[in-house]
């Protein structure tokens, strides 16, 4: 079994930045974003991995696929649609692709939705 990468070796967080500012979360825009983080975690098997990666440091995609009842494509295709909203990062070193989720984002994620 592989074994899980450290957080820095797979997505060196940047600079974290701090609670979202209100009007960030009010208008068409904020709508927009929420939206489209809803959209990718619009299916139960992304919510799982989003969970997952909150969870625990940063796993390769073979770690997440041992976790999940899906073949490791349709875990690759729900890796990349929550990549793409923001909610998760990845890095590769080699053949190996690590993931670990953006926890600015799942703040933001938290906030719209806390306001609505």
């Amino acid at each position: 079994m592989e074994e899980i990468l450290e957080g820095s070796a797979c997505c060196p967080l940047g600079e974290s930045t701090t609670a979202p500012e209100i009007q960030a979360l009010e208008g068409a825009g904020a709508d927009e974003e929420l939206a489209k983080l809803a959209k990718a975690l619009g299916h139960p098997a992304r919510v799982r991995i989003v969970r997952m990666l909150s969870r625990k440091e940063a796993r390769v995609c073979s770690q997440i696929v041992g976790e999940l009842p899906l073949a490791q494509s349709t875990v690759s295709e729900h890796l990349r649609i929550l990549k793409e909203a923001g909610l998760v990062r990845s890095s590769q070193d080699g053949p190996r692709v690590g993931y670990c989720i953006n926890f600015d984002t799942l703040r933001k994620l938290k906030a719209l939705v806390a306001i609505i």
